[in-house]
């Protein structure tokens, strides 16, 4: 390396002060000021900064952060301007300004060239920005007219409609910013009577069951499907249901027309109580409720609001003896499970619970539901449990069971998490059979795997569709804290999943296969809340208020208990259907209503699907209706 003493102007590479010496390390030249120029200096970081000032712009010790810009440009625009400057302007050398801006000397001169002879090169530097057109064509046709409409205390809604009347069409924000340019300010509110005269909504009447118009006439429903729950309902007295829960009623909407209006719309599975207000205008809903249009969403919201948790318990265990009594028959066998519906709320003072659907606990209510595993129907339900509660409410599912049918349930098959190992115990007292899962410990995977491969038997599943029908299992009894005797552990593993999987039971007869299949259906349990919730709309509330969301739990069992009714007078493939695919393929079907003097002829639209409709025997014969006076249904296909 070579020293060389020289006077110049230019700033030190070191600490930005004039410079008077000029060091060159091999090709690459730097400038440096005569404190830097010292023996002192060391020359192996001093060969380090200068390669890394010709090789890498982005350097942020190379210069002070002012020039830093000028001296060391990062976009390949700016660079190309900088090294034009530097080579036309301050006369360095070719080869001198490619390499301090990382060019070859053979790219740099194809630069050069192309902005000697390109005046599109040059013009790529600095661009003129281009203005757009200083008028509004759209603005400037409609400005005169839009004015004198202003003038007349039209807001910007009545004066687009008035220029598309004249057939002028505007947007609402053009026509906003017209009225600045003018200097017209925004419109105070205006009464009723100086708005122009324009189509507004029409009001609905007040849901009146004393209005109720039971005179010959005709009219189009959208919801004649719903009818055919009136023959299916014929022994369901919902008067007395009603009375003897103890619901609430007033005079205009009694309890029975209350309870009628809320089952429709589950039964057609409206997704929010604000909905409808789609349907105040159908007069076939209406009847089916027995008013002359159906309350509204304020009624709806706030009817629930006057029932207690009791009340809405109650309604449950009157529900499920009239239920029976109309033909739903009941099974021994019971999946349980847990569902939180979440809450999108600070307000209430909501426990956090797990959300399936989220993989996350958030705020929600905690609802317990029961299906009947033969049946496959839902039949017990309690909402707003606290984490205190959760364990003990299978017991008192079983003192529900024997309190509505004199007998304990058979067989109750559930997760790891529903209930606790003394609460087992409880049920082995009592002589009924559980399933559940084991929680999997580490403790616990490291002794399953650590079992001789002469432990394990392989057995087969009957079911023939399964991809894994072979599993091994290790049966054996175990004992757990809080469990008093012993309990059954049966460990499957090649049944598709990574992990073992262990079920506890105090079934001591029952053999593996038929162990394994039926907790295997109790997946289906998921299937039942599935379609409470895309069909009923379960989470689908007005409100987080815990009440509320109970009373709309016991509204989503009746309408469940319907649907299989529904299902099993229907039949063949539609025996074992669910309510969502009933509905759609069965009952959503438009009508057209006849009200005579002894009559109600519902006359049902052609579609696909209604012979399964008359081979249910649901039309064969007219049906009273005690909340329309006494007339008769008759149900007719076009």
């Amino acid at each position: 390396m070579s020293l060389t003493q020289i006077q110049a102007s230019h700033l030190c590479l070191f600490c930005a002060n004039r410079l008077s010496t000029k060091i060159a390390a091999g090709y690459t030249i730097r400038w440096v000021c005569a404190c830097h120029a010292t023996p002192l200096v060391d020359i192996s970081l001093f060969r380090w900064h200068c390669v890394s000032v010709a090789t890498n712009t982005r350097n942020a010790l190379t210069y002070p952060h002012e020039a830093r810009f000028f001296l060391a440009p990062e976009s390949a625009l700016q660079r190309q301007y900088e090294a034009l400057r530097a080579y036309f302007v301050e006369e360095r050398p070719s080869p001198e300004v490619a390499r301090r801006f990382s060019y070859s000397p053979g790219a740099f001169r194809v630069l050069c060239h192309q902005f000697r002879h390109d005046a599109a090169k040059r013009a790529t530097f600095f661009q003129v920005p281009k203005h757009g057109p200083q008028h509004a064509p759209v603005r400037d046709r409609v400005r005169q007219r839009a004015v004198a409409l202003r003038k007349r205390n039209l807001s910007i809604y009545d004066i687009q409609r008035e220029l598309a009347a004249a057939g002028q069409t505007i947007s609402l924000n053009a026509l906003a910013v017209l009225m600045r340019e003018e200097g017209f300010a925004r419109l105070p509110r205006r009464r009723d009577d100086e708005r122009p005269p324009t189509l507004k909504p029409e009001a609905a009447a007040v849901a009146n069951v004393r209005a109720l118009d039971l005179a010959p006439r005709e009219f189009r429903t959208r919801v004649g499907g719903l009818f055919l729950f009136v023959p299916l309902m014929r022994q369901l007295d919902l008067a007395q249901i009603a009375r003897q829960a103890h619901l609430p009623g007033s005079k205009l909407v009694p309890a029975e027309q209350a309870l009628r209006s809320l089952l429709a719309l589950k039964l057609i599975g409206q997704e929010r109580k604000s909905h409808v207000m789609d349907l105040v205008f159908d007069q076939g809903i209406a009847l089916f409720a027995g008013l002359n249009v159906v309350p509204k969403r304020s009624y709806l919201a706030a009817y629930s609001s006057g029932l207690d948790h009791q009340t809405d318990l109650r309604l449950m265990k009157i529900w499920f003896d009239h239920v029976q009594r109309a033909g739903l028959p009941r099974g021994d066998s019971f999946d349980l499970d847990f569902h939180t519906v979440p809450a999108h709320t600070q307000e209430e003072p909501l426990e956090k619970h797990y959300v399936s659907s989220r993989s996350r606990s958030q705020q929600g209510i905690l609802v317990f539901l029961v299906r009947d595993a033969t049946q496959r129907v839902l039949c017990y339900a309690n909402a707003g449990l606290t984490k205190r509660e959760q364990p003990d409410e299978i017991l008192r599912f079983v003192e529900f069971w024997k309190g509505r049918t004199g007998r304990l349930p058979a067989e109750l098959v559930f997760d790891s998490q529903l209930t606790t190992y003394a609460h087992l115990h409880q049920l082995n007292q009592q002589g009924i059979h559980f399933l559940t899962l084991r929680r999997r410990s580490k403790k616990m995977l490291g002794e399953i795997w650590s079992r001789p491969l002469s432990a394990w038997r392989r057995i087969t599943l009957p079911a023939l569709t399964r991809t894994f029908r072979t599993p091994k299992v290790l049966d054996e009894r175990i004992h757990l804290p809080g469990y008093e005797g012993s309990l059954r552990q049966v460990t499957v593993i090649e049944l598709g999943h990574e992990e073992p999987t262990v079920v506890l039971t105090n079934n001591l007869r029952l053999s593996c296969p038929a162990l394994v299949t039926r907790y295997a259906h109790r997946m289906l349990i998921e299937n039942g809340i599935s379609e409470a919730i895309q069909f009923f709309h379960l989470d689908a509330l007005s409100s987080m208020v815990g009440l509320k969301v109970d009373f709309d739990l016991q509204i989503t069992l009746m309408a469940s208990s319907l649907y299989r009714l529904m299902a099993a007078r229907i039949g063949r493939e539609y025996e074992r259907a669910q309510a969502k695919k009933i509905f759609r393929n069965l009952l959503e079907v438009s009508a057209r209503v006849r009200v005579e003097a002894h009559e109600v002829i519902i006359t049902l639209d052609k579609r696909a699907h209604n012979p399964y409709l008359v081979a249910s025997g649901l039309t064969q014969q007219p049906t009273p209706m005690p909340w329309l006076n006494g007339k008769k249904l008759v149900i007719a296909f076009a």
